[in-house]
């Protein structure tokens, strides 16, 4: 149901230009590797994972991105495993946090501990010096630890006792949080939200993956997964690396850019197509960064499905995950019951495809 009204110039568009071909232009071996490596990881999923396409699909191009994702939704539908999933499909390290609020910075990022034989302080770091972090409940954790986190999510690197020690590459933060029971928990502030690439919000199975999900852990004979009983078909260090490198060589047109910054433009209430009563509804729309991941993301999403170009549907296609988390809604719209994902199909709808 549309919230404001739809205008005649979101109707036809024209065609888009030939693309130009980019000073590295990406081999048709090149493509077909990124496919075949995105395949290997659909299948480790399918091994433990019933339905969850949408889940999938944006845990693997966020990879490719090379962002960070955070996980939403209600106890009980696999965002854990999903997340181990992923970073168990890679041959990196992973380590797993469950954030609680006595979690402090020293227990994630690391400290010094004073070794008496030598008379020195050695450096232990912590546990977000990995490949992979799956922050578990990230909203349990309190105001400073979460700093801590997203510091390192934005500089790639940690200060322990003065020492910046550089996080490994590639590096990837997966945070899941639920948005129930939220007593005791810290919700995490909009400019930290914003360092996270895209926000997932998984719904329930329908009943026939339901029944898939309950044949899958009948035939496996346990309700955990078994990281050792999976395929040992797993990516390597350098088929990630390959990947993130090839996504950055995918052509991004002048027009598809400036439909990315109009998209963005658009929630802030500037661009050339603002939308009428937006002001009533959104206090703050999304920051630049959001334009960054809608082209980032795009260009993932055009390397995944075999063109060393982006379409605008490939900007289109993960906008609610990279926009909803930066939109942030007024009282009166929250009263009224004014979901974000609304105002974005509104910003869809409002502003043309070229």
């Amino acid at each position: 149901m549309p919230i404001f009204p739809t205008h005649a110039s979101s109707s036809a568009q024209p065609a888009l230009q030939q693309q130009t071909p980019t000073p590295h232009p990406l081999s048709r071996e090149d493509l077909a590797r990124a496919r075949q490596l995105a395949d290997r990881i659909r299948a480790r999923f399918a091994q433990t994972l019933v339905g969850q396409d949408n889940l999938r699909e944006s845990l693997i191009v966020t990879l490719v991105a090379g962002g960070h994702i955070l996980i939403e939704s209600v106890p009980g539908l696999a965002k854990t495993t999903a997340a181990q999933t992923l970073a168990t499909s890679v041959s990196g390290t992973f380590k797993r946090v469950q954030c609680t609020p006595d979690l402090m910075p020293s227990d994630l990022v690391g400290t010094q501990v004073f070794d008496f034989a030598s008379q020195r302080f050695t450096t232990q770091i912590g546990p977000i010096h990995a490949n992979f972090v799956l922050l578990d409940e990230i909203n349990r954790s309190n105001a400073k630890t979460q700093s801590a986190m997203l510091e390192a999510m934005a500089e790639g690197a940690t200060t322990i006792g003065g020492e910046r020690i550089a996080l490994p590459r590639p590096f990837m933060v997966i945070a899941t949080q639920n948005p129930v029971e939220e007593e005791g928990t810290f919700n995490l502030p909009e400019a930290q939200m914003d360092r996270f690439m895209m926000k997932a919000v998984m719904t329930y199975p329908t009943a026939d993956e339901e029944r898939r999900m309950l044949a899958l852990l009948t035939r496996r004979g346990s309700d955990v997964v078994d990281v050792n009983a999976l395929s040992h078909d797993v990516l390597s260090i350098s088929d990630v690396e390959f990947l993130r490198a090839s996504a950055r060589r995918v052509h991004v047109a002048d027009a598809v850019m400036r439909y990315a910054v109009d998209l963005a433009a658009t929630t802030r209430g500037a661009g050339p197509h603002p939308l009428q009563g937006l002001d009533a509804l959104v206090r703050l729309g999304a920051s630049p960064r959001a334009s960054i991941a809608l082209v980032r993301i795009g260009q993932a999403y055009a390397l995944l499905s075999g063109r060393d170009y982006v379409v605008p549907e490939d900007i289109k296609a993960f906008i609610h995950e990279v926009m909803r988390h930066r939109i942030i809604l007024t009282f009166e719209a929250l009263a009224d019951g004014v979901a974000t994902d609304q105002i974005i199909d509104s910003v869809v709808k409002a502003v043309p495809v070229p």
